[in-house]
């Protein structure tokens, strides 16, 4: 039987993201053997923390995060391939295997998602394509002295996008999230993809956009107002546009209000686990950031709500839990 179409669902209830897969790929305290195993032994660079490898070299861990954010209530979990573009991978050498990252990816999480559709029809399970920022930005210099230069051209982005994207359609997505976006140019360059590879493939996948304030001025690091990235996107027929990581649900909160007054579109957050400490770890406990949270559903900002650094199922659970007290937000109509 076929899976109701989550574009009807969201209009009835706030729907639940998964969490951190990092923060959880941490707690397994894989080594660099591990990185390898499956025939990548013999490859002439460190893999260690090459986390969306482990789609191919340790399938059973990714499948039980999954499984593990399901149980919690999640609506939706994301694939691991957070850094799946050839860009993201020639850090490592490994272009050459992007397709079968995403490809494998989207099917571990699609195998989960429809074993718990199964137990639980009445609660479908989604995947969510996850496409990251790359490591390089086309809209500002990364070299002080040359303001004009680039890293990265648009048609490179594209190029590199195209391929993802590919993958993850064709190993079964429900749904493409291009996320932590703080530069709109790279996001624009991910969208004209995902349109043209979905024009090829006949798809019509719903596409989330999220973006990421990445200081207290509420700016994204190319220096747009969350006003101004919510307008720079809204010519597309996109599925929801939201915010994540950078900041905790707190900080978050007023730049929600911003996209839940001004968005045409269903409003996403998956904010981290508070701000990092000076280790670079997240303190807030599932209960301190479920307060938080709640504040969120409480004014009606998000349709959909999830977590991002620091987050771990029994965060997901603490939310899965508040959104049912909770009416989902009606979309607004723009003057």
């Amino acid at each position: 039987m076929a899976k109701e179409d989550i574009r009807e669902i969201v209009k009835e209830r706030i729907l639940v993201l998964d969490g951190a897969m990092g923060t959880m790929i941490q707690q397994y305290k894989l080594e660099e053997e591990d990185f390898r195993k499956g025939g990548f032994e013999d490859h002439h660079k460190s893999l260690k923390g090459n986390n969306d490898l482990l789609s191919l070299t340790q399938p059973e861990i990714i499948q039980e995060i999954h499984r593990k954010y399901y149980a919690a209530g999640a609506d939706i979990c994301e694939t691991n391939t957070f850094s799946g573009t050839t860009i993201a991978q020639a850090d490592y050498d490994l272009e050459s295997a992007v397709y079968d990252i995403n490809y494998q990816s989207a099917k571990l999480a699609k195998e989960v998602a429809d074993e718990f559709t199964a137990k639980e029809p009445n609660k479908p399970r989604y995947v969510a394509g996850a496409i990251g920022p790359t490591n390089r930005t086309a809209s500002i210099s990364p070299d002080v002295n040359d303001p004009a230069f680039r890293a990265i051209s648009f048609d490179e982005l594209v190029e590199a996008y195209s391929l993802q994207v590919k993958a993850l359609i064709e190993g079964g997505v429900d749904l493409l999230l291009v996320e932590t976006i703080f530069d709109t140019l790279n996001a624009k360059a991910a969208l004209y993809a995902i349109d043209v590879i979905q024009e090829e493939l006949k798809t019509d996948l719903p596409i989330m956009i999220s973006g990421t304030i990445t200081d207290a001025s509420g700016r994204t690091l190319t220096g747009q107002t969350t006003e101004a990235f919510l307008i720079s996107i809204s010519h597309l027929p996109v599925f929801s546009v939201g915010l994540n990581c950078a900041l905790g649900a707190t900080e978050l909160r007023q730049y929600l209000k911003i996209m839940d007054e001004k968005a045409p579109f269903f409003v996403s957050a998956h904010p981290n686990a508070g701000l990092p400490n000076e280790f670079g770890e997240y303190d807030e406990t599932p209960e301190i950031m479920g307060e938080q949270i709640e504040e969120f559903l409480k004014e009606g900002l998000v349709n959909i709500i999830g977590g991002c650094c620091g987050t771990t199922p029994e965060h997901i659970e603490v939310i899965a839990e508040l959104v049912k007290k909770y009416e989902v937000r009606k979309i607004k109509e723009m003057a």
